[in-house]
């Protein structure tokens, strides 16, 4: 398997698990820079490679009425700050091509929303930027779909690839998580990553907005580090039920930390790290 490095000595499809984690969206810029400080202490305690992500537009939201972020320029603005002050990767996603170039200045990986997984003028831009693209599983994919996604982005030349499973539609409102799809899509010759927390979603469940089962993402997130997954993705927050995108399902920051001992734990006892 390809080993993709991103950059701050940060590289996935290596033995060390990455962590990726961050809010949903751009709240504020304090909220942001305070989040990023207490996660980077967090990875530095561990000794963990880590990825700060935020969205600057959630354009995908379930109702017109929805948060959705700062924009792009303010949101560039206050990730090229993350990324500066507290020496940390940064990533984010993108829904049209030509946020692809502005956002491959700022941040060292881009990533593709589920909903958009196949679409090709996006992956093609994303992969022309020469930044690590990130590609989430749509929930109405096979883990196989995802070598077309592949062929999409190596067609610009690059190969600096992850691959993010994120569950699958399972009937109206509900999302399962197929632990046989990480090892299928790992066959593609890239390193995969778990969104542990969009993976306990329910989309649309709340009527005007996507409800879920937070309370299971740690769970999500040990299998999957047992299976030999080579990051984990995360949303977190102070206070989740105050979260303005995706409240149901982030992972409160309190609990961040021995969650992550205990992945790191499960990822040494897996690849022999220690």
């Amino acid at each position: 398997m390809r080993k993709v490095p991103v950059d701050r000595g940060v590289a996935f499809g290596c033995r060390e698990l990455v962590f990726v984690a961050g809010p949903c969206v751009i709240e504020s810029r304090g909220m942001a820079l305070d989040l990023a400080r207490r996660l980077s202490s967090i990875a530095r305690r561990l000794k963990a490679p880590f990825v700060f992500k935020a969205s600057f537009d959630k354009a995908n939201r379930t109702s017109v009425d929805s948060f959705r972020g700062p924009g792009i320029d303010k949101g560039l603005e206050i990730l090229a700050e993350v990324r500066s002050k507290f020496d940390v990767p940064v990533l984010t996603d993108v829904h049209e091509p030509w946020q692809c170039a502005p956002v491959a200045e700022v941040c060292d990986v881009i990533q593709i929303p589920a909903f958009l997984a196949r679409q090709t003028d996006l992956l093609v831009a994303a992969g022309r930027t020469g930044a690590v693209v990130n590609v989430k599983k749509g929930q109405f994919m096979a883990p196989e779909d995802m070598v077309n996604v592949v062929r999409k982005i190596e067609s610009t030349g690059n190969r600096r690839i992850c691959l993010c499973e994120r569950g699958s539609s399972f009937g109206y409102r509900n999302l399962v998580v197929d632990m046989r799809s990480l090892a299928i899509m790992r066959d593609a010759g890239y390193p995969v990553i778990m969104d542990a927390t969009h993976a306990v979603q329910r989309p649309g469940g709340l009527g005007t907005g996507s409800g879920g089962d937070g309370a299971y993402a740690p769970l999500i997130a040990r299998a999957a580090v047992a299976a030999g997954v080579d990051g984990v993705f995360m949303e977190t927050h102070l206070n989740p039920p105050e979260a303005k995108s995706d409240a149901a399902n982030a992972i409160r920051l309190s609990e961040v930390e021995r969650l992550w001992r205990k992945l790191v734990d499960i990822n040494a006892v897996v690849k022999g790290c220690r």
